[in-house]
């Protein structure tokens, strides 16, 4: 009896040291991914800022400049990608809209943003753009991959249509998470004026026929959650100007727009809490589940092998049996 449950245990115990690392290695490489569905939305807010008046063409200070970035999963064109390639894409419609303090569009700029779900890697594809641009990412954009590294990263700025390194720079705490601090600084760059412009019958065109060019400097900053890859907080420390205005403005340049960007406060709460929970379900996968049954695979095989150990123990010998003295008859 004590073999056979020794047997039994010790298949249990086989079955557990198989499921760890096939949890850790195969199940979570192809489970973790983004959805291909996904849609978010974020509102950042610059207060005060600084804002060019295209009607004027002077610079003025505002209350609050506000953009509101969306990501939006378009299933269909990940479907169409996905038929060709052999991996699971996802295509993120993106849109930065920027309101001035009255609610008035200041520019909007769409994207389209194709990627692998399970490491974040750029998928280049025909259709891949920013503000109708075609581009070709590299690096990442929006999200760090599952089990970030405390590494640089090259990560794609779309207002260059360029990627550069954004540096790891330490391990701080966010609302009660480790997280992973990044930056990056975007030098003074020519970039190329927004195609939805704020003022009708302004557009790019006429903006480059007076001489003028656009610049753009920024400092970015995120904290990440590294199970997830997920930003918990961004901000940006962004200037843009427009140059060579000397002969019709009498001045070289003008500020376009200037502010620290910091997200608005109930998205962070709502990120933080979103990401917390994301970040319990892949810990089960990548090291809680794992583990446990490492643990109860070396549990179930020590009791096996004491169980085997009892049972080829011999039995105590049996004491003899006691002989009744011999009864003599009475006489």
């Amino acid at each position: 009896m004590r073999r056979r449950a020794s047997l039994v245990l010790l298949s249990f115990a086989v079955f557990f040291a198989a499921m760890a690392p096939t949890l850790r290695w195969y199940a979570f490489p192809r489970l973790a991914k983004i959805p291909p569905n996904q849609y978010q939305e974020v509102v950042l807010e610059a207060r005060p800022a600084t804002l060019l008046d295209y009607g004027t063409l002077k610079s003025r200070e505002v209350e609050k400049i506000t953009i509101v970035q969306t990501l939006k999963g378009n299933v269909e064109e990940s479907k169409r990608i996905e038929a060709g390639t052999d991996r699971d894409v996802v295509v993120w419609d993106g849109l930065s809209y920027v309101m001035g303090p009255d609610g008035k569009m200041v520019s909007k700029i769409p994207e389209r943003y194709v990627f692998d779900a399970h490491t974040q890697d750029p998928v280049n594809v025909p259709g891949e753009m920013v503000d109708g641009d075609p581009v070709k990412r590299e690096g990442i954009e929006f999200k760090w991959p599952f089990l970030t590294e405390k590494r640089d990263y090259l990560y794609f700025d779309a207002q260059t249509r360029t990627s550069a390194p954004i540096h790891y720079a330490g391990t701080r705490t966010f609302r009660g998470l480790e997280v992973y601090y990044y930056e990056q600084t975007i030098p003074w760059t020519q970039v190329p004026m927004p195609k939805a412009m704020p003022v009708e019958g302004i557009t790019p065109e006429v903006i480059a026929s007076t001489g003028l060019t656009r610049w753009y400097t920024t400092k970015r900053m995120f904290w990440v959650e590294p199970v997830t890859g997920a930003p918990v907080n961004g901000e940006e420390i962004h200037k843009e100007e427009l140059r060579g205005a000397k002969a019709l403005m009498g001045t070289d340049t003008l500020t376009v727009f200037s502010g620290h960007v910091k997200m608005r406060e109930d998205y962070v709460a709502d990120t933080v809490e979103l990401v917390s929970a994301n970040r319990t379900t892949v810990l089960l996968l990548v090291s809680r589940l794992p583990w446990t049954f490492t643990l109860l695979a070396l549990l179930l095989l020590a009791l096996a092998l004491w169980l085997e150990h009892r049972s080829r123990r011999p039995a105590p010998a049996a004491a003899p049996k006691a002989v009744p003295e011999p009864v003599t008859p009475p006489v």
